[in-house]
């Protein structure tokens, strides 16, 4: 594997000095650079919340619509999944790691971010199982 790869958007290189092991390969990059001069988002933190208000009981239900919230703004910013540089997942249960890789597969699979996975001892609100914040790098 070559120490770095040009994404399909020519603002980022994703750099891995090693090769990332299963089961992050293809969801994870140990770095990512921008050029200077893209156009830069900051996605504050989003959790599993629909639009209408509603909330998933379950883990599954809330990761899957907090990577869609996320995708939401993304697209406001007329920006995809393509562009994100930096992901940050705050879990409050740390046995909902493998859903998470599972959900991300799913959603945005090949999506090479800079990755930070934390569990913590509980979000703002004790019926949020996930909080996803993203940072994302367009031309």
């Amino acid at each position: 594997m070559s120490c770095c790869e040009q994404s399909n958007m020519s603002i980022s290189t994703r750099h891995d000095p090693w090769p990332v092991r299963e089961p992050f390969r293809g969801i994870y990059a140990h770095g990512v650079e921008t050029r200077a001069g893209a156009r830069v988002l900051h996605v504050s933190g989003q959790v599993g919340v629909a639009p209408d208000g509603s909330l998933a009981a379950d883990f599954g239900g809330q990761c899957r619509q907090a990577m869609r919230n996320v995708l939401a703004v993304l697209d406001a910013a007329q920006m995809t999944a393509r562009d994100i540089v930096k992901m940050s997942f705050y879990l409050v249960r740390r046995a909902d790691m493998e859903t998470l890789v599972d959900i991300r597969r799913e959603l945005i699979d090949d999506v090479r971010p800079a990755v930070t996975t934390l569990v913590v001892a509980g979000l703002v609100s004790p019926e949020w199982l996930i909080e996803i914040e993203a940072v994302a790098c367009a031309a």
